[in-house]
């Protein structure tokens, strides 16, 4: 067994189909059946159910978690090995969890290469359960997430909050508003975050949209920021972002308007283990912090 092994098997746990895996991989897809069946020998156990379709086997969920976290912790230690080589006397493994704000996360690094260059910044994108587990068996240093409720060993330390801004196609009847009243808003079908893809966020729209009565009519549920864009450009409804993400974005038939919602913020939080920090993520801290304090690029909320 080897990390050629491990690589194939998540592929291929991940797609569920052998064919899109070996095309992600750039392999033939006879090999890579080979490559799983003498996996599945070296280990003794069935990894994956074959008929019909492919599946999971109990074995093969626990070994994918696994696997994962094999080639994470071998990844790191190539990072670790490049960054000594490169003269960074401590490398951060920073995790993101979820929506983060491009424009706050550009000018946190930027502050960070200006302030400590020696100190080198690997960043990883992960769900937020994989994000705390993680945390947990040291495999990442602190993580971005807009989930502030941890449980034990974990504190989560807010470090910024983005206005929401109300995304409008346009020449809609809402561009009438310089600063759009939240029950104006609530009239119109909205294009919303995905409450399991986007499950904190989510969270945090929810408990604005609970302060007006009338409820809410959905017309797409989405998974990314571009495709709430492209949607309402399109019209099918209004949508919700943030400040950080409008600042980072410009599309000339997307209108972005302030609420009228002097309270509606997106809060986004550092977590991390409540061991005793190091200095180096101690200084990450807070300048995230100070980022949080800096002002954004506001021009197109006109």
């Amino acid at each position: 067994m080897n990390l050629r092994h491990l690589r194939c098997f998540i592929a291929v746990a991940e797609e569920l189909h052998f064919g899109r895996a070996a095309r992600r991989l750039h392999v033939e897809q006879s090999p890579l059946s080979r490559t799983i069946r003498q996996l599945e020998a070296d280990l003794g156990v069935t990894l994956l159910e074959r008929t019909p379709g492919v599946r999971l086997t109990p074995a093969g969920q626990v070994f994918l978690e696994e696997a994962r976290r094999v080639l994470l912790t071998f990844e790191q230690a190539q990072t670790k090995a490049r960054a000594v080589a490169a003269g960074h006397r401590d490398t951060l493994r920073i995790a993101l969890a979820g929506c983060v704000g491009r424009a706050r996360l550009s000018a946190l690094l930027a502050l960070c290469r200006e302030e400590a260059p020696e100190v080198g910044i690997r960043l990883f994108e992960a769900p937020l359960s994989q994000v705390v587990g993680g945390l947990g068996d040291d495999l990442y240093d602190a993580a971005f997430a807009m989930a502030g409720e941890m449980g034990a060993r974990l504190v989560a330390t807010p470090v910024w909050q983005d206005p929401l801004v109300v995304a409008i196609p346009a020449r809609h009847p809402l561009l009438a508003h310089k600063r759009v009243p939240l029950e104006e808003v609530m009239s119109y079908p909205l294009v919303l975050c995905h409450p399991q893809m986007c499950e904190e966020c989510s969270r945090q729209c929810e408990r604005l949209l609970r302060r007006v009565e009338t409820p809410p009519v959905v017309a797409e549920y989405v998974t990314t920021h571009s495709l709430m864009l492209a949607l309402v450009a399109a019209g099918y409804g209004v949508g919700f972002s943030s400040a950080a993400h409008v600042a980072a974005r410009r599309q000339a038939d997307v209108i972005v308007r302030p609420l009228d919602e002097d309270s509606a913020a997106l809060t986004t939080y550092l977590l991390h283990p409540e061991a005793a920090m190091a200095e180096p993520l101690r200084h990450f801290i807070d300048r995230a912090q100070r980022v949080g304090h800096m002002p954004l690029d506001t021009q197109r909320l006109a």
